[in-house]
């Protein structure tokens, strides 16, 4: 039974996120549907990350095991079939070994959050960003972004109902970069915990408006409690970029 790898992109903004549940439209379920209608297999398909509701891919990574063989660009080119009008583009699909897993594979997950800095109403990007009309000083983002880096128990910055083991991750990066009115916060690890980025970002925005300092985020990193976070970001702004592998 071949295992498949699959790259996706998907419009998370008409999903209760990634994960099959009992009510509400799901990127999992889309996707399990396609494989049954191309094979006739009732099939898990496996994702690289639960990403939540309206939250958005541009790399998201699954597998799958499915009896009946497919040549990868078969395989595609069908799922792409049957996944339309849904939001949802398999970008590839390979053939990988048993041992193979989206998830428990992954070496490091790299995600974009995209923050429109003027007053005017989004046009174009509704639901593709979170627009901030107060000017952001991102310098000031940035220095303390990097306050956050390396170890740390993220207790801060984890939903309450997140159901890791432990609230220790270690955070490789975090930049906030401003293209004119466009800015990104750039993050990477092997791992995160139930809206940690969403977090993350929300606390920066109060730095950048200047609610915050540096150390005010220090601090509420140093409390160890999510009462102590700031707000979180919407999620129609935040991409899974890339999962490395």
């Amino acid at each position: 039974m071949p295992r498949y790898k699959l790259m996706i992109e998907y419009d998370g903004t008409p999903f209760s996120g990634w994960q099959i549940q009992e009510n509400g439209s799901t990127v999992q379920g889309a996707l399990e549907a396609a494989v049954k209608a191309i094979s006739g297999e009732n099939v898990r398909v496996h994702g690289s990350g639960r990403t939540d509701a309206g939250v958005h891919a541009l790399g998201q990574v699954a597998h799958c095991d499915i009896q009946k063989p497919f040549p990868p660009g078969r395989l595609r080119d069908g799922l792409n079939a049957h996944l339309r009008p849904h939001p949802i583009g398999v970008l590839s699909a390979e053939i990988v070994s048993d041992d193979f897993e989206a998830r428990f594979s992954a070496k490091r997950r790299h995600y974009r959050y995209r923050i429109t800095n003027h007053r005017a109403n989004l046009a174009l990007d509704i639901k593709r960003s979170w627009r901030v009309p107060r000017h952001l000083d991102t310098d000031a983002m940035d220095a303390a972004a990097k306050r956050l880096l390396g170890k740390h128990d993220f207790t801060t910055f984890r939903d309450t109902e997140c159901q890791a083991k432990s609230p220790e991750k270690t955070l490789d990066q975090l930049d906030v970069i401003r293209e004119g009115d466009l800015v990104s916060i750039l993050t990477s690890a092997r791992s995160f915990l139930h809206s940690q980025v969403r977090s993350m970002v929300g606390s920066l925005v109060w730095v950048g408006e200047g609610r915050w300092s540096g150390d005010d985020l220090a601090a509420a990193l140093a409390a160890r409690n999510r009462a102590a976070c700031g707000p979180v970001a919407p999620p129609e702004g935040l991409y899974l970029v890339r999962v490395e592998y």
